[in-house]
């Protein structure tokens, strides 16, 4: 029992020391950061329905992005390639500033960017299989999205139909947090008829 009161009194007076030692008043209660108002990196919003749009955190968690898919078609074929598991899914995504300060969408090598959730769980990368050499002009945007405007994009998968048919398209934003749209399994969208016809070059 000796040693045990005696190890006890010793961190008491550790901890006595230590505070002393810091510069602060003993019995100083210790200074409680404020709460951020940051999600904590790998939050899950809500699942939108395709062609809502979602409110992102620019890559590196400068300026934000309203980030709305808007067309997604299903091809075998597209800007010369063949799809190496069955089908392509192109989507167009369209990116709009919504403050005072240039943003980007977050890249992979971060850790975030666009992903494909299949329906038995496994996330998709974009640009995989013959997918990384499908560009067309309109929708071939990179860099920063200036404030008050907006960019047209393009993200491809090259997916088994079983993939295809039954997925989940999701975007990592520069603070980490999860944004989710379902998507249906036909073409969809305002603009089908353009993107075919460019894909099609």
């Amino acid at each position: 029992m000796r040693v045990r009161a005696t190890a006890a009194v010793a961190v008491v007076l550790l901890a006595a020391l230590t505070a002393c030692g810091s510069g602060e008043a003993v019995g100083k209660p210790p200074a409680v950061e404020a709460p951020s108002e940051q999600s904590t990196p790998g939050t899950v919003e809500k699942t939108l329905k395709f062609g809502e749009p979602a409110q992102t955190v620019g890559a590196g968690g400068t300026g934000r992005l309203e980030v709305t898919p808007d067309t997604v078609v299903f091809v075998k074929e597209a800007s010369g390639e063949t799809s190496e598991n069955g089908v392509f899914v192109v989507v167009t995504m369209k990116d709009r500033a919504v403050t005072a300060v240039a943003a980007d969408e977050s890249a992979p090598a971060a850790g975030g960017g666009w992903k494909w959730l299949t329906a038995d769980g496994e996330m998709v990368d974009s640009g995989g299989g013959n997918a990384f050499n499908i560009v067309i002009g309109k929708y071939n945007n990179a860099g920063p999205v200036q404030p008050g405007s907006f960019q047209w994009r393009l993200k491809a998968f090259d997916l088994t139909e079983k993939q295809a048919r039954v997925g989940t398209l999701v975007y990592v934003d520069g603070e980490g947090k999860v944004h989710r749209w379902q998507m249906p399994s036909t073409d969809s969208g305002p603009n089908v008829a353009e993107v075919k016809k460019q894909l099609e070059f």
